[in-house]
């Protein structure tokens, strides 16, 4: 009995915690429709500005703590709302999931630039002070994070039931439309959230700081375990959100506690709230979405068939010719960003075409990556077997969520590569264990093995060139246009008669099976791969730089595929502070290009446009042709028959208009664009 009452006081205590940080997450979620993935990361840095102002200024502790929790972090909220995240709610969810990673990128690099690694205690609040409860000693540490749970709860109801700015908060779930319609303000609506979210995360990161030590990481994704209690809450409801973080917390103290000992078990305890998230998301009705305005993406002109071979043969005989003067390590580094390139032209397909937003292609590469180690054999048959083993994982994934979109989506592949990570990865019987990993033979053409490591990585690069044909000329064809009708609205396309659902089956597979192939190439390049290679973290900033460098394109592909393999190059300098610099940068460049999906591609193009003389078309740069398509404007014959005229396949309708000027582009409204009072349930645009 003492061990029961003592794992529920434990369960309690992670429970409050989890409960103070899920409350703020779904407090902006529910007024701005941003799901901030820098959550974790904003709480992680007023957690280090309490230790720089109780320790390393010398203030007493519990001053500290509300200048903290009252000034700083809601000051930081309000700056975030005003600079970065104003207007995000209404964008599409992979560009403000983009920003929101950009900004947790962005904060650890500030944390380690500002606070070099080094060992910093912090003490419990009482210190090691205990009482005695029903013969269990509990430290009033505990019992202060239960009791301002607590407060925090009954705080909130009396300010969303019983004031002003709660009422309009309340409106602002509803319909904020009318809120304005009412008088209301949606602006001061989402200040108000983004600054109490900011408070609650940095109260949750300052309490659970004896328990997870001063630590940039694991501050940070102390928000992963909230985001269960929020999806249970359905991002909306706070009363069950904060049930939901109790009954989470206590749920793994009990497992800690009475499972079995063995390897399996252990990481079961770690897994608990991404399994219970998997299953909310897979077996609880969905929440509806509301649509606005139909709008299209703008994107770079597609190039004809003969452009794209003339680039990728070029491509190879760039490779071929620079290879002659590298060394074994360069080999490697290039033949590593060409694997990244691959498993980004994954994300060209899935997100840059389509819309959706997958944050485990790390994790379907390793699944290629384990198959091919595991036959332990060079053959064709062996990487033909590992890339349909990682697009049947794929498929197999997306059939119970095929009625999710957007953020929901998203967050089933985030449980899923978790999932992957911690009991099949790290397994020592199944996966490739924890420790060395698991040897991995070059894959050969046509029964001949590759064994040199330039032939090598020639071969990656004509492989690379031969996906980015392949994509190009299905964005050029029917499905192509398919693909960017289900982006701009999936409601347009069921009013048009089109259904998406078993087209998105076989996207999520071809998407996988991508980075299933990249997965196989890279465990050849090194001869070898482990668990730490696929960890599902990796995929965040796998997405961050696929749409900074321009996730709607080849070339961006190409080019993010190179910064990620730089990145840990940078950042396994001696300076630390060079790391954190790195980081900073990438931050700043992922917030600042995260509106835009065609990111530095998009630049490139638009800044060669405007050196090069007009020609005869008469085109500029901030218009674009008006045989444009989009979801809203096009036909269901022209998408049904292939045969939408013009578009942005052609060069001559490449300009890429600007961000302020989408609408002269498409449809407004009261034009013939859908009404944005409308809703629709999330399995009706699946």
């Amino acid at each position: 009995m003492s061990d029961l009452l003592t794992f529920t006081i434990v369960g309690l205590f992670t429970g409050a915690a989890y409960a103070i940080a899920a409350s703020g997450l779904v407090l902006v979620y529910a007024t701005t429709k941003v799901f901030n993935l820098a959550h974790g990361a904003m709480g992680m840095v007023m957690s280090f500005t309490f230790w720089q102002l109780s320790v390393g200024l010398g203030l007493q502790r519990w001053f500290a703590l509300l200048l903290v929790v009252l000034v700083i972090a809601p000051a930081f909220g309000l700056l975030v709302e005003r600079v970065l995240m104003r207007g995000l709610g209404t964008a599409p969810v992979s560009v403000s999931l983009v920003v929101t990673v950009g900004l947790f990128v962005g904060l650890v690099g500030l944390a380690q630039t500002v606070w070099p690694p080094d060992a910093r205690i912090v003490e419990p609040f009482f210190g090691m002070s205990e009482v005695e409860i029903g013969g269990l000693l509990v430290s009033y540490h505990q019992l202060l994070t239960m009791a301002l749970a607590v407060v925090v709860a009954a705080s909130l109801y009396v300010l969303l039931e019983r004031t002003r700015i709660g009422l309009a908060m309340r409106a602002s779930v509803d319909d904020p439309v009318l809120l304005g319609l009412y008088g209301g303000s949606s602006v001061r609506v989402a200040q108000v959230s983004w600054a109490l979210g900011s408070a609650l995360g940095a109260l949750a990161g300052i309490l659970l700081i004896p328990l997870l030590s001063l630590d940039y990481f694991q501050l940070t994704f102390l928000v992963i375990n909230a985001y269960t209690a929020a999806v249970l809450g359905r991002l909306r409801n706070l009363p069950l959100t904060f049930a939901g973080a109790l009954l989470l917390g206590v749920l793994q103290s009990y497992l800690v506690g009475y499972l079995p000992t063995g390897d399996l078990f252990v990481s079961l305890r770690t897994v608990i709230p991404m399994l219970l998230l998997f299953g909310l998301l897979v077996f609880l009705p969905p929440v509806r979405f509301r649509l606005g305005q139909i709008r299209g993406v703008p994107a770079p002109p597609v190039p004809s068939f003969g452009r794209s071979v003339v680039a990728g043969v070029g491509l190879v005989l760039v490779v071929a010719v620079a290879s002659l003067s590298m060394s074994d390590s360069t080999i490697l580094q290039v033949g590593t960003g060409l694997v990244f390139s691959m498993i980004m032209l994954s994300l060209v397909l899935l997100t840059g075409y389509s819309g959706h937003v997958s944050l485990a292609q790390l994790t379907f590469a390793g699944i290629g990556a384990l198959t091919v180690a595991r036959l332990d054999s060079s053959s064709g048959w062996a990487l033909g077997l590992a890339v349909l083993a990682a697009a049947i994982v794929g498929g197999l994934v997306a059939l119970p969520v095929m009625r999710l979109t957007g953020l929901y989506l998203a967050l089933a592949t985030f449980a899923f590569g978790h999932l992957m990570d911690r009991l099949v990865f790290q397994s020592e019987k199944f996966g490739f264990g924890q420790s060395n990993g698991l040897p991995a033979p070059r894959p050969g053409i046509f029964g001949t093995g590759i064994g040199g490591d330039r032939a090598y990585l020639i071969m990656l690069a004509a492989t690379f060139a031969v996906l980015g044909i392949g994509l190009l000329a299905v964005r050029r064809g029917r499905y192509g246009r398919l693909l960017i009708a289900m982006r701009d609205s999936p409601a347009a396309c069921d009013t048009l008669g089109l259904d998406p659902r078993w087209f998105k089956l076989l996207l999520f597979m071809a998407s996988a099976g991508i980075a299933g192939l990249a997965g196989v190439l890279w465990a050849g390049l090194r001869q070898g791969a482990g668990s730490s290679d696929f960890q599902v973290m990796a995929s965040l900033p796998l997405l961050l730089l696929a749409v900074v460098c321009g996730v709607t394109t080849v070339s961006g592909a190409l080019l993010g595929g190179f910064a990620l393999m730089l990145l840990p190059v940078i950042q396994s300098s001696n300076d630390n502070a060079v790391g954190g610099v790195v980081l900073l940068v990438i931050g700043l460049a992922a917030v600042g290009l995260g509106r835009d999906p065609n990111g530095l591609v998009s630049f490139a193009i638009t800044a060669g446009r405007n050196l090069l003389p007009a020609n005869g078309r008469g085109l500029t740069v901030g218009t674009a042709s008006a045989g444009t398509t989009s979801a809203g404007t096009a036909s269901a014959g022209n998408l049904t028959a292939g045969n939408a005229s013009g578009g942005s396949d052609s060069a001559e309708a490449g300009a890429t208009p600007r961000t302020g000027e989408a609408d002269d582009v498409h449809p407004r409204p009261d034009a013939g664009g859908a009404s944005r009072s409308e809703e629709v349930q999330a399995s009706g645009t699946a």
